[in-house]
């Protein structure tokens, strides 16, 4: 018996009805030889640590870095995915042969595997499904075409490296973070991929934030009712711009040079998942996980071919089927499809490029019609992309008029669309401002020819940077955050992308879902709990979107037999060691104010600022001491400068605020952490021993009911003082037990921080040896005198 593995119940189906197994059974279809079942997504997934050793419930520093020698696997899910899952196994330990049919990529490949090893079954013959259409055509070429297992274990590599990295990354940095961090009751999430994009929003956010507009003037002038613009430079001073002015007005306009040629616009390329993502979130601000699922039910309604690809080109053998494919489409698309002659195709290599096809071809119409007509909107936006590829390339007759003044030259463009070519099957678009030469019609000019002009001064300022939509990020993401504009850039940084075209939308969304970042309309913008997380983590090797990117190329090579698993998996545990060291809060140097975030030299106290001390040198970082009405002081500034925050609060406006340093060097303010945030996870409890053990020197325990009045952290009494439980990540706030001579009692202690004030206590010496009374009193986190 065969027994073929399905990734759901609905592609399970599919294949089932081509195999002719039609009897139904409890968790799977039988007939001619064949057992067909499937799984719900993941039934299988990594051990937590405290399945390694029940110690590790406990979120402790001492524990980490927590690297299993050998992962071990358990049931995920609910009751009726381990019921599904005791299906699957029975079925495979009776099978003479198994077939992997779960998606045909990397967590596909992860699915089967994981759930094999879980049914110990590896010794049995693998042979792997690999498609990427659920039409009946489709799946009888896939059948005919099965491959030995063995000839993926490399995607299996790369697959399993992936999983067991972000477990190594993620557990480690979120239980060090939190631990380190999460006093409010706060857990930390830290990710391999989740957190560089997080740095990527907060850092647009930030320059934003921080941008100052300036005024710009530019001169140009209408001939002929034409606007031509001045080909130097723009002013910044509008007296200069009146300057240039002056010397043309009243003088004659000539036209020296008058050029025409054509220009060709070629249609865009096929999409892959993450150009449709980013195309319906700018045309239909749709999000890239709608986009994903409507792509994907329409895919398991074999409408469209798999989605989850990261190729914009087609195999050269699928040339000769086009035609049948437009065929079955042109009932539904008779206008766009009659554009085409499909006796004469194109067979640019823009198209077919069987290099460039990986696993699986760009996203494609099967020539079936999806099964909901009640939004096509994704549907449509894939046809019609693959219509336009055909098409020819729109033509435009550009005009350039080159003019002067007086010996100052402008220039005029104009474009007339001569064949619309593939835009044709597209809406226009808006016209925009009547007075840009882009747009403008030019009459007939000749060379030579003079007359009167009027000159005017065009006044903007310039504007910061668009926050993220989802479709920037997903561009940003997909090229490691190196935003360019050369096409040969992006192609080339394509395979340094983070993530997967397959888990971009998931980790946008997993950001949304922990409160890190907010969408408002169409725009991502980073959260007060977004930036506090950035700027807790010190180590910038976390945040970085090129290092990840890295991996990512990593794990495209593992895919290829090019790199060993090993290797990289030693690696992530080289950069869990690092980040966990940058990050230990022991490196604090008390004694410096830190670095220069320009230059990196040390950054020196000045009467009204905190200034890098190579200056003279033209470093010109400057920290100002005063910030929103709060004095900066040297403590502070040193957390700034070397941690890039200060977890001491302080009032900015009606609540608690945290003060952070951006990349940049500027400094502001965050919310302080609700508690209500998402919860770490409690403690393990400990039994409680046979006999007490005898108190350490310098052990402390809890003061009930007091909190830090700087972090509101619990208080802890120790042999010497009452103190933060926050200390070993940089609070100091601290009440000794004997201060200017007189022992400071525990209900002295608790009254001091739960009224703000002691009584009037008496037997205090100065340092004159004089007796004096005084209350105490907390003020700015400090402990000071109150005298009658």
């Amino acid at each position: 018996m065969k027994v073929v593995l399905a990734e759901k119940p609905s592609v399970a189906r599919d294949l089932a009805g081509f195999l002719g197994a039609r009897a139904r059974r409890d968790g799977y279809l039988e007939g001619e030889g064949y057992q067909v079942t499937w799984a719900f997504g993941h039934l299988v997934t990594l051990q937590e640590p405290d399945d390694y050793d029940s110690t590790l419930k406990r979120w402790t520093l001492e524990a980490l870095p927590i690297v299993p020698d050998v992962f071990r696997l358990k049931l995920t899910g609910d009751d009726r995915a381990r019921q599904q899952f005791e299906v699957v196994k029975g079925l495979m330990l009776a099978a003479d042969e198994l077939i992997c049919a779960t998606d045909a990529g990397r967590e596909g490949e992860l699915i089967f595997r994981y759930i094999v090893e879980m049914a110990k079954c590896t010794d049995k013959p693998i042979s792997r499904l690999w498609l990427s259409s659920l039409t009946e055509i489709a799946i009888r070429d896939a059948f005919s075409k099965l491959r030995p297992g063995s000839d993926y274990d490399s995607l299996h590599d790369a697959a399993r490296s992936r999983s067991e990295a972000d477990w190594i990354v993620g557990m480690n940095a979120t239980r060090a973070y939190t631990v380190r961090y999460g006093r409010s009751g706060v857990l930390w999430s830290v990710g391999r991929v989740q957190t560089p994009v997080l740095a990527l929003i907060a850092r647009r956010d930030d320059e934003i934030r921080h941008f100052v507009s300036e005024p710009w003037f530019e001169v140009r002038t209408r001939y002929r009712e034409v606007v031509f613009n001045y080909r130097g430079d723009r002013f910044s001073k509008e007296d200069d711009a009146k300057q240039l002015v002056a010397l043309i007005v009243d003088k004659s306009f000539t036209v020296d040079r008058v050029e025409g040629k054509e220009e060709k616009v070629p249609p865009p390329q096929l999409f892959d998942l993450t150009a449709l993502q980013r195309e319906m979130n700018t045309r239909y601000g749709i999000s890239a996980a709608d986009t994903l699922n409507k792509a994907q039910a329409l895919y398991e309604g074999k409408a469209i071919t798999y989605p989850r690809t990261d190729s914009r080109y087609l195999t050269s053998d699928m040339r000769a089927s086009m035609p049948a494919l437009f065929r079955k489409i042109a009932a539904s698309y008779k206008d766009a499809v009659d554009g085409l002659d499909l006796a004469k195709l194109s067979a640019s290599a823009r198209i077919f490029a069987d290099n460039k096809v990986t696993d699986h071809h760009a996203i494609i119409p099967t020539g079936r019609p999806p099964r909901d007509s009640t939004d096509r909107r994704v549907y449509d936006a894939i046809v019609i992309r693959t219509i336009a590829v055909f098409y020819p390339p729109c033509k435009k007759d550009v005009t350039i008029v080159d003019g002067r003044v007086e010996g100052v030259k402008f220039r005029a463009r104009g474009v007339r669309v001569t064949d619309p070519g593939w835009t044709a099957l597209y809406p226009k678009p808006k016209a925009g401002d009547k007075d840009s030469d882009a747009e403008q019609e030019l009459p007939r000019f000749e060379r030579g020819e003079m007359g009167e002009h009027t000159p005017e001064i065009k006044k903007g300022e310039t504007r910061p940077p668009p926050h993220f939509t989802e479709n920037s990020l997903l561009g940003a993401m997909e090229t490691a955050g190196k935003l360019v504009e050369e096409e040969h850039l992006k192609e080339a940084l394509k395979a340094r992308g983070l993530g997967t075209p397959a888990t971009r939308a998931a980790i946008i969304e997993t950001l949304l879902r922990r409160r890190y970042i907010r969408r408002d309309k169409n725009t991502l913008t980073v959260t007060d709990l977004g930036r506090y997380l950035v700027a807790l983590i010190q180590d910038p090797i976390l945040k970085s979107a090129e290092l990840t990117g890295e991996w990512e190329a990593k794990l495209k090579a593992i895919e290829g037999g090019e790199l060993a698993r090993d290797v990289f998996m030693g690696e992530i545990g080289a950069f869990t060691d690092a980040f966990l060291a940058n990050g230990d809060a022991s490196r604090f140097d008390g004694a410096r104010i830190g670095g220069c975030p320009r230059c990196g030299a040390d950054v020196i106290e000045g009467r009204r600022a905190y200034g890098c001390s190579k200056w003279k040198e033209g470093c010109e970082y400057v920290l100002q001491k005063d910030y929103e009405s709060h004095e900066i002081q040297p403590r502070q500034a040193s957390e700034l400068l070397q941690r890039r925050i200060s977890l001491r609060p302080v009032r900015v406006g009606e609540q608690p605020s945290i003060l952070c340093l951006t990349d940049a060097g500027r400094v502001l303010h965050v919310a302080q952490p609700a508690r209500e945030h998402q919860k770490a996870p409690p403690k393990a409890k400990r039994k409680a021993p046979a006999a007490p053990k005898p108190k350490r020197n310098g052990a402390a325990k809890t003061s009930e009911g007091a909190c830090c009045p700087l972090c509101n952290a619990p208080m802890i009494e120790r042999d010497k003082s009452y103190s933060c439980s926050a200390h070993r990540t940089g609070c100091r706030f601290v009440i000794w037990k004997e201060i200017a001579g007189k022992k400071i009692t525990k209900p002295m202690a608790m009254k001091l921080l739960t009224k703000g004030k002691t009584q009037v206590l008496k037997g205090f010496r100065s340092k004159s040896d004089k007796k004096f009374d005084a209350r105490l009193k907390l003020e700015d986190g400090c402990v000071g005198f109150e005298f009658e």
